[in-house]
C-alpha cells in the first residue's frame, strides 16, 4: 500500500499542476506538457518525449525559468533526477526505434514500462548493451510475456552495475580519526569508564588524527 504521505504529496503536486494549467492557454505546447505531467505515471513516454523537446529547444527559457531543472521542479513538480531518468529513457527509445514508431498516436500507451527501459538505458550508458543486443531483446520488451517487475529483475541481473569504487585512503583514515575522537569523547563523558581507559582512547585518537593529517592520495 502506498505511504499516505507519498499519496498526499502526489495529490498536492497534481493539484498545483492543474492550477498552473488554468493560467496557460489550452492548445499551447506548454499546456500540453503540463497535462502530460499530470498523467505521466501511466504514460511516461509521452512526458519523456515532451521534456526532451523542452530541454533541447530551451522552451523553459521562453516560459521564464533559468534552467530546465528549475522548470521541471517549479512548474511540473518533478525532481531533477526524475526528469533526467525520463529524458534519458525516452532518448534511449528514440535511438533504437524507428521515428514513425515514436510519432504514432498509440506510442505512449504501447511504450515498454519505464522501469525496464531505465535499466537498459543505464546498461547502454555503461557500455554493456549494444544496438545488436537491444534488437535481440526487443520483442521481450515491446510484447512482454513477463511483468515489468520480472523483466527489470532479469535485466538488472544480466547487466549488473559495477561495484562502487572504494573511497580514497585519505578519506578512510579521516573517517577513522573522526570515529576515534568520538569514541574518546564518549568514554571521557561516561562516569563508569576509568580515567586510564579514557586517556588511552584520547591518545589513540591523537595518533590517528596525526596520521590523517599526513595521508594523501597518489
Amino acid at each position: 500500500m502506498p505511504h499516505t504521505g507519498a499519496m498526499s504529496a502526489a495529490s498536492v503536486a497534481e493539484t498545483e499542476i492543474a492550477k498552473k494549467a488554468l493560467s496557460v492557454p489550452p492548445g499551447t505546447f506548454r499546456h500540453t506538457v503540463l497535462m502530460a505531467a499530470k498523467r505521466f505515471k501511466s504514460t511516461w513516454a509521452e512526458l519523456g518525449k515532451l521534456l526532451v523537446t523542452v530541454r533541447d529547444e530551451a522552451k523553459f527559457e521562453e516560459w521564464g525559468h533559468p534552467t530546465f531543472e528549475a522548470y521541471c521542479l517549479k512548474e511540473l513538480h518533478i525532481k531533477k533526477q526524475t526528469a533526467l531518468k525520463l529524458t534519458r529513457s525516452f532518448s534511449f527509445l528514440a535511438k533504437h526505434e524507428p521515428e514513425e514508431e515514436l510519432r504514432a498516436q498509440e506510442f505512449p500507451e504501447k511504450a515498454p514500462a519505464f522501469e525496464v527501459i531505465e535499466v537498459l538505458a543505464d546498461a547502454e550508458e555503461r557500455g554493456q548493451l549494444s544496438p545488436t543486443e537491444y534488437k535481440s531483446l526487443r520483442d521481450s520488451i515491446w510484447s512482454p510475456e513477463k511483468s515489468p517487475t520480472e523483466l527489470k529483475k532479469e535485466f538488472t541481473e544480466r547487466f549488473p552495475r559495477p561495484p562502487p569504487e572504494p573511497p580514497p585512503e585519505s578519506l578512510q583514515v579521516r573517517k577513522l580519526a573522526s570515529m576515534a575522537r568520538k569514541l574518546a569523547s564518549e568514554l571521557a563523558g561516561c562516569r563508569k569508564i576509568p580515567n586510564a581507559v579514557a586517556e588511552r582512547a584520547a591518545a589513540l585518537a591523537d595518533d590517528v588524527e596525526e596520521l590523517a593529517s599526513g595521508v594523501t592520495d597518489a
